[in-house]
């Protein structure tokens, strides 16, 4: 490996010539970005594509310009626009910190100082320091993880390679332009340095890769095998009583928190009758994938007999499926009005959707 000390300098030179187009991004070389919207992202990325992300950044950004604006939103509204971007921890801790930055009057300009807001850990605070107060701090991904343990020829597995990768990171984080370094390393991984079949020829920093002259980038980073997730299962109910539907809105804490749901069971730890008075009939079974279990969830419907004891009635000609999780979407793909009832009762979902 040559002088790793030059690394930033090459790679600033590559990004500003090639960095992604992104929404929440300043151009290379200008001004730090808006650190509502470089917030907004960092959440909205976690554990989520770009491709994913942009279109529901943009309709946020639309609905509520400012933190100000956000922070002034219903919990409904907001959880409703996030429905289906999963992982819904992340949007009940989001109108949390909107409230308090708002409440503050703007966002902290330290890592420190942002890590006290709620929701905002470690890898989180040191992106919005670095990207929006253009702090040298450590920015660390899954990308950044990627390109290092390159460079550095780092086969321990991971996770348990992180501290060591974290390490080594800060050894590289320039004092100039640490907002556009970050930057600039989560996209030699997202398009260059990506996990199979990196385009080592035309790595801005291939000189200095450990591992491409060992001839092992594409083997790592190694990582420690998962274990299978385990199976849980559960029943929805779906019933409609005079041109409305029965929904409920979930716990504001545990897994699909504080969004609206069908009355379900089982799944989440909990043991409940049917919600109401009905003919129930198994309409199908839905698979979904959590982040750490699979689910079987079976799919009840029936017009309703008597009052219900949970939940409440939503009329149908204002009722958006599109405000439901994933997993409730699939649900209602199911069950929906007799007459709107698609001719399969089977229906078996991918892992998109996973919340926590």
């Amino acid at each position: 490996m040559r002088d790793p000390r030059v690394i930033p300098t090459e790679l600033l030179a590559w990004y500003d010539r090639h960095a992604r187009r992104l929404p929440w991004r300043a151009p290379p070389g200008q001004a730090p970005a808006d650190p509502y919207r470089v917030w907004l992202s960092e959440v909205m990325l976690q554990q989520t594509t770009v491709a994913a992300v942009k279109s529901y950044f943009e309709r946020f950004t639309s609905l509520w310009p400012t933190v100000q604006n956000l922070a002034a939103a219903g919990d409904a509204q907001v959880m409703a626009e996030w429905a289906g971007l999963g992982y819904y921890a992340r949007a009940r801790n989001l109108i949390a910190c909107a409230r308090a930055v708002a409440a503050m009057g703007a966002f902290p300009d330290t890592r420190e100082g942002l890590a006290a807001l709620p929701g905002i850990g470690a890898y989180t605070s040191a992106a919005i320091a670095a990207i929006a107060f253009d702090r040298p701090e450590t920015v660390v991904d899954g990308n950044v993880e990627r390109v290092v343990a390159r460079l550095f020829a780092v086969q321990t597995p991971l996770p348990g390679a992180k501290p060591e990768l974290v390490t080594l990171a800060q050894g590289l984080t320039p004092a100039r332009r640490p907002g556009d370094y970050a930057q600039a390393m989560m996209d030699l991984g997202a398009t260059i340095c990506t996990p199979r079949s990196p385009a080592c020829g035309i790595c801005p920093i291939n000189d200095h890769c450990a591992a491409r002259a060992l001839g092992i980038a594409a083997d790592l980073p190694r990582k420690t095998p998962k274990q299978p997730k385990p199976l849980r299962s559960g029943t929805a109910w779906i019933g409609f009583a005079d041109g409305a539907v029965l929904v409920e809105t979930r716990p504001s804490k545990g897994l699909l928190g504080g969004t609206l749901a069908f009355p379900s069971t089982g799944w989440d730890g909990s043991d409940l009758p049917p919600p109401a008075p009905a003919d129930w009939q198994q309409v199908g079974l839905v698979r979904h994938v959590f982040t750490h279990f699979a689910l079987d969830l079976t799919v009840m419907s029936a017009r309703l007999t008597g009052e219900p004891a949970r939940g409440r009635l939503a009329p149908l000609h204002a009722f958006s499926p599109a405000a439901l999780p994933g997993l409730m979407r699939k649900a209602w793909a199911l069950a929906r009005p007799p007459t709107d009832r698609p001719a399969t009762t089977r229906h078996h979902g991918g892992p998109a959707g996973n919340s926590s």
